[in-house]
């Protein structure tokens, strides 16, 4: 056995952890027996020293088994388990979509999601205005769901990886969540538990991403698919764009019924749906649910067409506490602000650039994302026909529709936003969202 400090020593002298010693002090950090001083210095340590990828598999191990895993074996699943997970940004809703666009095509999605951090948005946030909608079930129900729908988005319980909620916690408050490291073995950690057999990974960069530089989404990308595989998870990895919202509403309530005219066919922004059949189509060739990516898209297109993947999103919202009908009545149910005002440009223009982060932080400010964490959310506030870049402005084209709860967060808002865009005289060229892709060792 080795004292935590040596652990801690060894790791701050820039020496490899064998897999026994972070077995030893994830165990510890479980039980409490290490302290959250000796937690946080362990976190400093591998920031700055990081680890080599067998730590990271190690980390990414131990932490998968300080809780609950799921075991999918006796639910004689007819298709493979599979999921999606996004480092986040804005107007970033694809989850609501591809987990049952996937589920139509075969595939079980049991979604664990977070909930909104900084100025990017939270599925589970969106999910929690549904009315009834439970997004934190226990484990029981979470199954039922996922056999009888195929699919089901929840927050993580606290059955599984408790060690990274422990872990995070302090990350949070030591200037370590963006060691690439610990994020790698957080996400993979909660991947792993619930008994996943392929991940698709959409790691953002731009403005709005986490990781605003291409060379930083690269690294984690590549952290990300190479640990998967090398823990058992068959993973790619793609890098998309963040440099402007991905759909066209930035809110909790407003990006629901935005998923809900996307799976309906009612509207479907252009860029978002080019990042969700990417994301999903690589995801039903990895689980060889599919021949190919090409094959995968048309699959995934079909199950929209055929309106089979609404089908399966209203099963799950009913299986979860929400509405049998949702599809149907979603715009009525779903809580609406009492104040919409257009965000008019200063002048005319076409969209040149965004700052995205600045418009997460707009939704953060009209009540929509959390300043705290014990910051309680307004459903009904946020950001409705976002402009693209490339699109003209003018006295006649709002850079936005702001949904807020009084007259004075509205100005605000609309304030953020015309800072937030930069405008330019000719059209700028449209670049494609999705960037790269990296795969996990055969």
């Amino acid at each position: 056995m080795s004292l935590p400090q040596e652990i801690i020593r060894a790791k701050r002298d820039g020496l490899a952890l064998s897999e026994a010693e972070i077995a030893e002090f994830i165990a510890g950090l479980t039980s409490g027996d290490v302290s959250e001083g000796q937690a946080a210095a362990f976190a400093m340590a591998v920031f700055f020293r990081g680890m080599t990828l067998d730590e990271r598999v190690a980390l990414t191990r131990a932490m998968t088994r300080s809780g609950a895993t799921l075991d999918w074996s006796g639910a004689k699943l007819s298709g493979p388990i599979v999921d999606k997970h996004s480092t986040g940004g804005v107007g970033d809703n694809v989850s609501l979509m591809l987990a049952p666009m996937l589920a139509a095509c075969g595939a079980f999605v049991p979604m664990i999601s977070g909930r909104g951090l900084g100025h990017t948005g939270g599925t589970l946030d969106k999910l929690d205005s549904i009315p009834g909608y439970v997004s934190q079930p226990d484990l029981a129900l979470f199954s039922r769901v996922v056999k009888e729908a195929a699919c089901a988005i929840i927050g993580q319980t606290a059955d599984l990886a408790p060690a990274d909620r422990r872990l995070y916690a302090i990350r949070d408050v030591t200037a370590t969540v963006e060691s690439v490291a610990l994020i790698t073995a957080s996400i993979l950690s909660k991947k792993l538990a619930a008994g996943l057999q392929g991940l698709v990974m959409d790691v953002k960069t731009g403005s709005g991403a986490f990781m605003p530089t291409l060379d930083a989404s690269r690294e984690l990308a590549t952290s990300i698919a190479t640990v998967a595989s090398g823990a058992g998870l068959p993973t790619v990895s793609l890098i998309t764009d963040m440099n402007e919202p991905l759909a066209r509403a930035a809110g909790n309530a407003v990006e629901i019924r935005n998923a809900v005219d996307y799976l309906t066919g009612a509207k479907r922004d252009p860029r978002l749906h080019r990042v969700t059949l990417a994301l999903g189509a690589e995801l039903l060739a990895l689980a060889r649910l599919a021949t190919g990516v090409e094959a995968g898209r048309v699959a995934l297109q079909h199950a929209l067409d055929s309106g089979a993947a609404a089908e399966r999103f209203e099963r799950m919202v009913s299986g979860l506490g929400g509405p049998k009908d949702f599809l149907k009545h979603a715009h009525a149910v779903l809580p609406r602000a009492s104040v919409l005002v257009d965000a008019m440009p200063e002048r005319r223009g076409f969209v040149a650039a965004i700052d995205v982060r600045s418009v997460g932080l707009a939704v953060v400010e009209l009540g929509g994302g959390r300043a705290r964490a014990f910051d309680t959310i307004d459903p009904s506030v946020g950001l409705t026909g976002l402009t693209p870049i490339g699109a003209e402005v003018g006295p006649d084209a709002p850079l936005a529709q702001v949904h807020a709860r009084n007259a004075d967060q509205a100005e605000a808002a609309a304030r953020r936003l015309r800072a937030a865009y930069s405008l330019s005289d000719e059209p700028p060229v449209l670049a494609d969202p999705v960037i790269a892709r990296i795969a996990g060792a055969a």
